[in-house]
Formats: structure tokens, sequence, C-alpha cells
């Protein structure tokens, strides 16, 4: 298992979900399995998100289509805050 790591600021929590909500990924579609989102305790305007895959390819690939399909949008410009931070980690144990 693979695991896409995001982590990025926010400008609105509510916003942001909305816009994760109406998945413009198409996370289901690109092989994500399972999903968590959490934030951290003294900064409710970052969000913290784990994608699940089944390979490495999948989840290169949607990390892809999010660079140039997602982050750059303008639906998404009033919601972040910054550039996020990504790694894909695989899963040992």
């Amino acid at each position: 298992m693979f695991t896409l790591q995001i982590e990025h600021g926010i400008k609105d929590f509510d916003m942001w979900k909305a816009a994760f909500d109406r998945d413009p990924a198409d996370r289901k579609g690109s092989g994500v399995v399972a999903h968590r989102i959490g934030r951290p305790v003294d900064d409710p305007q970052y969000v913290v998100v784990e994608l699940d895959f089944g390979s490495r390819d999948e989840a290169e690939g949607f990390l892809a289509k999010l660079r140039q399909n997602v982050w750059g949008s303008p639906d998404m410009v009033p919601v972040l805050a910054g550039s996020p931070e990504t790694r894909i980690v695989e899963l040992v144990a």
C-alpha cells in the first residue's frame, strides 16, 4: 500500500472541505481506496490529507493530476493558502 500525504494551509476549512467533497480529481476513479483528513490541534487553518493507493504508479499519477488540474485552478485559489507539501510513502508494517 502507498499513501500520498498532502499538507497545506487553507483560508477556510468549510470552503476547502466542500471543494474536497466535490472531488475534482476523481479520487475513486484514480485508485484511492481510503482517505483521512486531519488538522493540527493548534492550527485550524492547516490540513493534513492522506490518500491510500494499491500501487505507487496510482499515487504518482494522482499527484500529477492534482498538480495539473486542481491546485492551479481558479476554483481552488480562494481556498488554498500557499503551496501544498507532498510525499508518497510506502507502508511497510
